[in-house]
């Protein structure tokens, strides 16, 4: 872990960076009292799905038969109106 002054920080800002990347914290100090501390953001995990799977659910969904979604919508609103 390395300390540095804004200052310091500053002036070497893409170094300062660079130790960040390899894993190396970095404490921030404004007159010698540590006021920021640098660190790696975490890797994003992105989440897995199989595909195949996903569209054998859909497959296995019954089919809507009734009125389509602007009749719903139309039945609502007449509804909402009394």
């Amino acid at each position: 872990m390395q300390t540095l002054s804004v200052a310091a920080a500053k002036a070497r800002l893409s170094a300062v960076l660079a130790q960040v990347e390899a894993g190396e914290e970095v404490i921030i100090t404004r007159r010698g009292v540590a006021i920021a501390r640098i660190v790696a953001e975490p890797a994003v995990r992105v989440p897995q799905f199989d595909l195949a799977e996903l569209f054998a659910f859909v497959d296995g969904q019954p089919m809507h038969s009734g009125a389509g979604a602007g009749q719903f919508v139309g039945d609502m609103r007449a509804d909402a109106r009394f």
